[in-house]
């Protein structure tokens, strides 16, 4: 087959993070659009002749048309061999899975993560590097800078593969392995946990609900859970991903994820509930009548991890983000572990990792992973904690109060402002920049500022400086506020108010999260003034 040249405008896009490039589907459709981003890339990886590439996503609306385009220049661009997930599908995780496994120079993953989709949602599309984890910088940097000036791209004039049939196949020179999407993932995960316990768990009839909220997480589940097992069928709802989610939005909270609560905590609710999101990277955990935060499932994974084999011989250390709650940093001290507070991001973490300083890392925003690949798995999560009640036979509930009475309780909060005016987000943030320095001694009710500052980290292994990464404010208390502006929408922008106050008073253990800390809701609107600023009455979200 030739090799086709077409001569195209230069790129117009934002420039992409870690998180890649996310826009309208309707972008993508774009003539060249999604093309000039794939050649961005391509261009600048300098060890792309001969390599490997692994290529999926998570079945959204334009996820096979998009793996057909990046195939054909894939084979155009000189790559020997390209690893392609059934149909197109490979969760985040199992993509960084199956990397690390083949040793492939890296991987085009598609996804926008937890935003909805279909014809009229979201699409995006990231590269991650030979470690299975998303790009470094100084690639990302190199990709934005490629696409300022790009006037050209490479593809092949193949016709379409049948990407439903499993097996080998040649594209203009270039070999395309289509492979089980679940196979790779699903054999890494019987390595690390005691499948046995765990099926014997089931087989004593206990009961689980897993929502895969019709994203890519429902084939993984299915074979893993109920297959592998032995969970009872039915198990899995909403198992089979849709190209629009159901119509749903597959970020699992207490607000998109509704119907899973209202199922745990109503009449004969399981043992276990569980959810993961669109490309199935993060998690939420449920007992009967209890939900588990996110920032304390990782400290209770922490406490636990060496329950199951993988992590039998302890934590090398752990690590979480700035914004997550400090409760894993209470085990942490009790154990003894290296514990690390990096800026929001997976690949700062990569870096910890490779580096054999951690082994265990997670965020706040339902987001937890371990050496085993770099990228935070959602269902890795959710086979720890079977794993975790496998053998310490207790309920999530007795979990989650044992933890609290040993460590005390982070009480802890998100309040997202979701589709913000960008310019009133702006102001938010740019006045409470220029008041940091005011701030320290001031006194909002009841709580006294003692730091106010925006955060910034020196990665302690390439010695990075990463700056500005959000505001964190901690009162003479203990208590801390922290205020980010997101870039994981693609509508206006998001602003995210983090809230947490420790409690070592086991009697009050049980009160409501939003009770607990609604003193300090209004301490953090008098000082941010973000509901004022943004003329919303409310958080779209509360997690």
């Amino acid at each position: 087959m030739a090799t086709l040249t077409i001569d195209t405008k230069p790129f117009d896009g934002q420039k992409p993070g870690t998180s890649g490039l996310r826009k309208k589907v309707s972008m993508f459709q774009q003539a060249n659009y999604l093309a000039n981003f794939v050649q961005s890339i391509f261009d600048a990886l300098d060890d792309l002749e001969g390599a490997t590439l692994v290529i999926g996503g998570d079945g959204r609306f334009y996820n096979e048309q998009a793996v057909q385009i990046i195939l054909k220049m894939a084979a155009a661009n000189g790559v020997a061999r390209a690893i392609v997930g059934e149909s197109g599908l490979l969760s985040t995780p199992a993509a960084s899975c199956v990397i690390r496994k083949y040793g492939a120079l890296g991987g085009i993953i598609l996804s926008a993560s937890h935003n909805p989709a279909g014809e009229n949602g979201d699409f995006g599309i990231k590269y991650n590097a030979k470690n299975g984890g998303p790009a470094p910088e100084a690639l990302t940097d190199a990709i934005f800078k490629n696409t300022q000036g790009i006037n050209r791209y490479l593809i092949s004039d193949a016709d379409d593969l049948d990407l439903a049939r499993i097996g080998r196949n040649s594209l203009d020179g270039m070999t395309v392995d289509i492979i089980n999407p679940v196979a790779d993932y699903a054999e890494l995960m019987q390595n690390l946990f005691d499948f046995g316990k765990i099926r014997s768990l089931f087989k004593s009839g206990f009961r689980m609900q897993f929502d895969a909220m019709h994203a890519i997480t429902g084939p993984y589940a299915h074979a893993i859970l109920e297959g592998m097992l032995g969970a009872p069928a039915g198990t899995v709802v909403n198992g089979m991903p849709l190209k629009d989610f159901g119509g749903g939005h597959p970020d699992p909270n207490p607000v998109y994820a509704k119907a899973l609560f209202d199922v745990m905590f109503g009449e004969n609710a399981p043992d276990f509930g569980a959810a993961s999101d669109g490309d199935g990277d993060r998690n939420i955990i449920l007992g009967r009548g209890c939900y588990v935060a996110p920032s304390d499932s990782l400290a209770i994974i922490a406490a636990n991890a060496q329950l199951a084999p993988a992590y039998g011989d302890g934590l090398k250390g752990v690590a979480r983000s700035m914004p997550t709650s400090g409760a894993v940093d209470r085990v942490a001290q009790a154990k003894g572990l290296p514990l690390y507070e990096t800026p929001t991001g997976w690949k700062f973490f990569g870096n910890l990792l490779d580096a054999g300083r951690i082994s265990l890392c997670g965020e706040e925003s339902a987001g937890t992973g371990s050496d085993h690949v770099r990228e935070k798995d959602g269902l890795w999560a959710v086979l720890l904690w079977l794993n975790i009640l496998a053998e310490s036979g207790k309920a999530v509930s007795d979990i989650l109060a044992d933890h609290w009475r040993t460590y005390g309780r982070n009480f802890y909060t998100r309040h997202d402002y979701e589709a913000v005016d960008t310019s009133a987000a702006d102001d938010v943030m740019a006045s409470l920049t220029a008041q940091l320095d005011s701030l320290v001694g001031r006194q909002v009710s009841s709580e006294t500022v003692t730091i106010a500052e925006d955060f910034s980290y020196t990665d302690p292994v390439d010695g990075a400086v990463s700056s500005n990464q959000g505001i964190c404010i901690v009162f003479e208390s203990s208590a801390r506020m922290v205020v980010r502006k997101s870039g994981t929408g693609t509508e206006g922008a998001t602003l995210r108010l983090y809230l947490e106050s420790f409690e070592p008073d086991e009697s009050r253990h049980t009160l409501d999260t939003q009770v607990a800390l609604e003193a300090l809701v209004e301490v953090a609107e008098t000082i941010t003034q973000i509901r004022a600023k943004t003329g919303r009455e409310a958080p779209s979200v509360v997690s």
